[in-house]
């Protein structure tokens, strides 16, 4: 104890030494730690920055910047996406903005009468007292909860569709088919929907129709130049086209045969009490008429075509 009371300043210079030492050990330590990670990161860097040079294309050199060719590049397609975007405008919803019954009641009927005098100038048969696929809607004055602005759109799309058939002066235009998007649908003619679906994927949405008309050749190519062309976007999925008789025929087979039953029996019976005197001629074959033979025919044609609005998402 006399020692240290003696050397007492001598302790305490050598412990504050000590303590000193041990911090600058400590500092020493997590710098030479901090330098390791830096200098493996660097490392990393060298690697990386090595294996982008050895890749084709690769970021560039003294003579040519890659990086910068390839931002130009990203501008360039960005003003191409701008300006093919006024090839996807939305159809507007009728009506527009927030709907009511009332409103859509009115733009509905509305837009029927505007349809049935376009298709009258434009000189296209329509089926008798049609509503475009809203037959179920037309009679309507209150509809199902959340289904307007679903069928606001339908009815914008619809006219579209129409006023495009009509613009290319078809000869009639047999039917538009639409997906059911309100329980007021499930009341409708099944001649008025169609059992596709909406496809949705990561940039838009594709909306199916079906469209039935009647025409012939050059009409239909007009039709589909109209839909090429169109500032709203169509896709045309699948296309029948058959001789109009022939979808007549199809559509009366078991009215046909019902007569031809009749008349088989009737024909027989008629047969049995006729006299022989009285017995029909029987049919002489028509001569062959001379010249050149017809080789094609234009005809009638019944087409149906299964088509797509597409939609493009909003941004996120």
């Amino acid at each position: 104890m006399g020692w240290l009371k003696r050397n007492l300043i001598f302790v305490i210079g050598g412990a504050l030494a000590v303590g000193l030492l041990a911090a600058s050990g400590f500092y020493i330590y997590k710098d030479w730690a901090r330098n390791s990670a830096a200098s493996a990161k660097l490392n990393e860097n060298y690697a990386t920055l090595k294996s982008l040079q050895q890749q084709k294309p690769a970021p560039g050199n003294n003579k040519v910047n890659n990086t910068a060719i390839a931002k130009e590049q990203d501008q360039q397609v960005q003003a191409w996406i701008n300006s093919a975007r006024k090839y996807f405008r939305p159809v507007p919803a009728v009506p527009s903005g927030a709907v009511t019954s009332e409103a859509f009641a009115s733009a509905l009927r509305r837009t029927v009468d505007q349809l049935q005098h376009e298709a009258d100038g434009a000189s296209v048969t329509l089926p008798p007292k049609y509503d475009f696929s809203f037959s179920a809607q037309r009679q309507l004055v209150k509809f199902a909860a959340g289904s307007l602005p679903p069928l606001a759109v339908q009815l914008g799309e619809v006219k579209t569709l129409a006023e495009l058939i009509f613009s290319t002066r078809v000869n009639a235009l047999d039917g538009i088919q639409r997906i059911r998007v309100s329980e007021d649908d499930t009341a409708g003619p099944q001649g008025d929907y169609t059992d596709e679906h909406s496809v949705t994927n990561d940039l838009a949405v594709i909306t199916p129709y079906v469209v039935t008309f009647r025409c012939f050749t050059p009409e239909l190519a007009r039709v589909i130049s109209a839909f090429a062309t169109s500032s709203n976007t169509l896709l045309i999925k699948a296309i029948n086209v058959r001789p109009a008789g022939a979808a007549d025929m199809e559509e009366s087979a078991e009215s046909a045969n019902q007569a031809a039953t009749a008349a088989a029996f009737y024909g027989r019976y008629a047969r049995r009490r006729m006299p022989p005197a009285f017995a029909p001629p029987a049919a002489v074959p028509a001569a062959s008429r001379g010249g050149m033979q017809m080789v094609l025919k234009e005809q009638l044609l019944r087409v149906t075509m299964e088509v797509g609005f597409v939609n493009l998402l909003p941004k996120s």
